[in-house]
């Protein structure tokens, strides 16, 4: 009985990561890694392409900064190639832009992870556990369906003790998070994972700008523009 819980996990996940990939990426191009979208030329979107306009615009968290948010799903293959090409384009962002991250739920599964994600915050640990998580499930292919999982998975990558980790995971504040980034997912209309919300007027998709890479040049402009209408 045991293994057959691992196979249907492993079942389950799969086709989620599938449902990940079609929305995501044009169906006929298969994924490719990081570091082959950055050897391979892309071709510069023009001015007024590659993004969907958000119809009814979304708070952002500080108006006094333009806000590029990145919708992610850990189990997302898509989102694990996205991982350090975003990271590496955040650092180098202007004082005037925030960066942050939501994470996407349209499934249990998603839900968890996303828990994973805002515990993780609320404890500090982040910087320890978040590409720990995209490595577990997309090289390892360990679902991590339950708390015991990521319980366990946090603990061997930080100071915590279980007590600690249940606490925050199963807190009234952790499960507000997680609402509050449904809502947000929600408003945007996210369709795949990764997306780019820039101002909480425009949504960047891998579909619309043609490729990873484009998306990070899709969101320039699209701060450029914003910060000229300020």
């Amino acid at each position: 009985m045991k293994n057959l819980w691992a196979i249907l996990a492993v079942a389950v996940l799969g086709l989620s990561l599938s449902a990940c990939s079609d929305a995501a990426e044009p169906a006929a191009k298969p994924a490719k890694t990081a570091s082959q979208q950055q050897s391979q030329p892309q071709p510069t979107p023009k001015a007024g392409e590659g993004y969907i306009v958000i119809q009814q615009p979304v708070r952002t968290a500080n108006p006094d900064k333009i806000e590029v948010t990145e919708v992610f799903w850990y189990g997302c293959g898509h989102c694990f190639d996205f991982e350090p090409m975003v990271t590496q384009w955040a650092e180098q962002l202007p004082e005037d832009v925030e960066f942050r991250q939501s994470p996407a739920m349209w499934n249990e599964l998603m839900v968890i992870h996303a828990q994973a994600y805002y515990t993780a915050k609320a404890l500090g640990v982040l910087e320890q556990v978040h590409q720990v998580i995209f490595d577990e499930i997309n090289l390892r292919k360990n679902p991590l369906r339950s708390r015991d999982a990521l319980e366990e998975l946090f603990l061997a990558n930080s100071d915590l003790d279980a007590e600690t980790f249940r606490k925050a995971f199963d807190s009234f504040g952790v499960k507000s998070q997680v609402k509050q980034a449904d809502a947000r997912a929600r408003a945007y209309g996210i369709a795949g994972t990764p997306e780019l919300i820039v101002n909480g007027k425009y949504r960047v998709t891998g579909r619309a700008a043609g490729s990873k890479a484009n998306m990070l040049k899709v969101a320039e402009q699209l701060i450029a523009q914003e910060r000229a209408a300020q």
